[in-house]
């Protein structure tokens, strides 16, 4: 199944690279090009792409925006953003996050690291290492960022109370940082039947995957976050 990728960036030359580097894999190919937000927004609906690799900083509309139009939008629900920051370690990273990006990568990266988180996106899990969304996220909450954009504890009281005891105690591993393997060590059970718990955990929160999850435990205080 070919990956559909479409590249959301106002540097011509930037796009370009990325499309040489995309096309190039068998198994994904760029459907489109957007030099702004508002573009990128319409180019995922017309152009059915699962993966937008999305700049944060473009002219008019930038890429936070269009990311909450793309998750608050029912006809692009399955499609994931990946958000591109020249600075990994930034409050606008857990903006995107919040907004519904399923994570961040620096434009520093490798070109196999690219490749490799428009893989993870499309299969619908947390790009990069959940330790590493999890550690930028506590050290942002930490810094009083759950004060400004995003949502008081009581938004999630019930969702919350509507998990089991496993699917709270899942979450409270995923925002952890932990793998479905590390989980279901932990928990003496199989790696699908974790699964199953952080999907149904997923659909009752309304979270679109894995980073989403780990925002709402946090933000909902359900994990308190730490600095060391």
């Amino acid at each position: 199944m070919t990956i559909r990728v479409l590249l959301a960036d106002d540097q011509a030359l930037l796009r370009s690279a990325f499309k040489v580097l995309v096309d190039s894999e068998h198994d994904m190919e760029v459907v489109g090009e957007a030099a702004d937000g508002a573009e990128a927004v319409e180019l995922a609906r017309s152009a059915r792409a699962d993966v937008v690799l999305m700049d944060i900083r473009m002219p008019g509309t930038d890429g936070l925006a269009a990311t909450r139009m793309i998750s608050a939008d029912p006809g692009l629900a399955d499609v994931r953003v990946v958000m591109l920051t020249t600075f990994e370690v930034d409050e606008y990273v857990v903006q995107s996050l919040r907004a519904g990006a399923s994570g961040f990568l620096g434009k520093g990266a490798e070109p196999e690291e690219l490749l490799n988180a428009i893989r993870i996106a499309a299969a619908g899990d947390a790009l990069l290492s959940p330790a590493a969304t999890k550690g930028l996220i506590a050290k942002f909450l930490a810094q009083g960022g759950s004060s400004e954009g995003g949502q008081d504890s009581g938004v999630y009281s019930e969702r919350l109370a509507a998990l089991t005891v496993r699917e709270r105690e899942v979450l409270v591993l995923v925002a952890g940082g932990h793998s479905n393997d590390d989980i279901a060590d932990r928990l003496e059970v199989s790696p699908l039947t974790v699964k199953t718990h952080v999907n149904r955990a997923m659909a009752k929160l309304g979270a679109r995957d894995r980073a989403q999850l780990v925002v709402i435990a946090y933000e909902s205080g359900l994990v308190r976050p730490r600095v060391d």
